[in-house]
């Protein structure tokens, strides 16, 4: 087992800028912004042949209340399976009650503690951490996690008090990578934390009834019937008029990416809203991206017949294009309706990762063009000729013939629907792509024969006599 380090502090100490600099990664948002961090960010780090895992958590205030009460939960539980806690304090703030109030919790918990003392670029070192030996913890480590000044020396202490590692390979997989990789997408406060929660069985990420609760793209490792996946719980998407703050705009851009990390994403809609437009705005993203694709209603348990009934119509008209998609009707609060999502995901998974034979896709392609030939294009008729796959989630088939790229949408579309009906793929878009075979006599001249040539003027001959 490689030995956990957590790093703990009051809001905006940099936190979370160690985090990046300690894993070599930019998976947690950094900005001049108190509070930022809420849920639990986990990374890999190493130096030289010693690996540990560290963990990033929101800040713990004087006086925790609303969603800070679910904060202070989650930085509860990362002390609790930390080997060590690194403690951050501000060098420009200096020391505050809020530091020593932290410093009372970290004694009482009795896990090994190492004081770091943060931005200390441009101040004197030593006067910097003078104050904060009255804390009690041991000597004072001056660190700018900025630009990584004192870190390694705090990763030496840190590595003298953590157990020695158990010999992991150097080859040895990344379990947060692995499995299949599932987003949960959907406009803030849908229940997407709820979700992943009663996934999970356990509290992981902060739930509050406050839209844009969640900031980051929280991995999480699950194993389920032998199954591995990553669970990804991303920030609510709105519309883009309604982002004020800039840090909105960097969650957007965390949701995006992890919709292209993922195999298949779950858009989770809130029953009781309706659908709405920005709904049908990132299902565009999603399709965009050609993820497979579980569409989970929650908020479904205590509603009446009618508003169900005008539910599923609304399901119909707005997103009416989703066909292949599943949809399941949940309760993320209670779990009613959670357990279906994961056979829809693994459908959605083995259709997009489908190898795909080059004679079957060409005799679908025939037997599709002979029961509804392609339409005349100036006159001339299009012929498809041959198919193969050109790539996977989502399946890609690649089409050749001649005058291919003029093929009209309604008929690619009317081919899509027929490869993915005779083949079986639920939960994942097809996408087509059309090439035109090359004519191997394009730019080349004609050149007549002298017989040719006489029997062309015979004829011309002919024709001027007629007129």
């Amino acid at each position: 087992m490689q030995p956990v380090i957590a790093l703990v502090g009051r809001p905006n100490v940099g936190k979370s800028t160690l985090f990046n600099y300690l894993t070599r990664t930019r998976d947690a948002l950094v900005a001049d912004f108190p509070g930022l961090t809420r849920d639990r960010q986990y990374g890999r780090g190493r130096v030289g042949d010693r690996r540990y895992l560290v963990v990033d958590t929101g800040g713990l205030g004087d006086d925790p209340d609303g969603v800070e009460v679910g904060m202070e939960r989650q930085v509860l539980a990362a002390i609790g399976e930390a080997d060590l806690v690194v403690f951050l304090v501000d060098a420009r703030d200096g020391l505050s009650a809020a530091d020593q109030d932290i410093a009372s919790r970290l004694r009482r918990l009795g896990k090994p503690v190492l004081l770091a003392v943060n931005k200390v670029d441009a101040v004197d070192q030593r006067l910097a951490t003078a104050e904060f030996h009255s804390l009690g913890l041991g000597p004072a480590h001056a660190i700018a996690a900025a630009n990584g000044r004192g870190v390694e020396t705090l990763l030496q202490d840190a590595f003298a008090r953590l157990p020695e590692t158990d010999g992991e390979p150097e080859d040895a997989p990344d379990p947060s990578l692995g499995g299949i990789r599932v987003a949960v997408v959907g406009r803030p406060n849908v229940g997407k934390s709820t979700l992943v929660n009663r996934i999970l069985g356990e509290d992981r990420v902060v739930v509050f009834d406050m839209p844009g609760t969640t900031r980051d793209s929280i991995f999480v490792p699950l194993e389920k019937d032998g199954q591995r996946y990553t669970l990804i719980d991303t920030a609510g998407v709105r519309r883009r008029s309604r982002i004020e703050e800039a840090v909105e705009k960097f969650s957007i851009i965390k949701t995006m990416q992890a919709i292209e990390a993922a195999n298949v994403v779950i858009m989770v809609l809130d029953a009781r809203e309706g659908i709405t437009e920005q709904d049908a705005h990132l299902v565009g993203h999603i399709m965009d991206a050609g993820r497979g694709l579980v569409l989970a209603v929650n908020k479904w348990d205590g509603m009446d017949p009618y508003e169900r009934d005008n539910t599923k119509r609304l399901l119909g008209t707005k997103l009416g294009f989703l066909d292949f998609a599943k949809t399941h009707f949940i309760s993320a609060l209670h779990g009613s309706g959670v357990g279906l999502l994961f056979e829809a995901v693994q459908q959605a998974y083995h259709s997009g990762m489908r190898d795909l034979s080059t004679g079957r896709l060409t005799q679908i392609l025939e037997d599709a063009v002979e029961s509804h030939p392609p339409p005349l294009v100036r006159g001339r008729r299009i012929k498809l000729r041959y198919a193969h796959q050109g790539g996977r989630n989502p399946p890609i088939i690649v089409i050749h013939g001649n005058q291919a790229e003029r093929v009209p949408k309604d008929y690619r579309r009317y081919l899509a629907n027929t490869f993915r009906r005779v083949l079986q793929l639920e939960g994942t878009p097809v996408r087509l792509e059309f090439r035109t075979s090359d004519n191997p006599y394009a730019g080349r001249v004609n050149t007549l024969s002298q017989r040719q040539i006489q029997r062309k003027r015979r004829l011309m001959k002919h024709v001027k006599s007629r007129k």
